[in-house]
């Protein structure tokens, strides 16, 4: 799994982890994507939903038995377009 391959793909149902962050209290969080929007994800974790800002996340990326680390703010943009870049 390439970094461009995971950027067209969809992120929802993807297991996710936050492994940096500029806010220091969002590192750490992982469980599934449940929502995206241009500027966010929406994380479910423990049966609750964290929201991050994608432009200020590194994530750890985990599909099948591949994981990558990508740059949240590779992720930009809105969900249906990000597929055309």
């Amino acid at each position: 799994m390439r970094a461009k391959d995971i950027l067209r793909e969809e992120l929802i149902g993807l297991h996710v982890e936050v492994t940096g962050a500029k806010n220091p209290a969002l590192k750490g969080i992982t469980g599934v994507i449940i929502d995206e929007t241009k500027n966010t994800l929406s994380i479910e974790q423990n049966h609750t939903t964290k929201t991050v800002l994608k432009e200020q996340v590194t994530l750890k990326i985990t599909k099948g038995q591949h994981s990558m680390r990508v740059e949240g703010k590779m992720l930009l943009g809105r969900p249906e377009d990000r597929g055309r870049k």
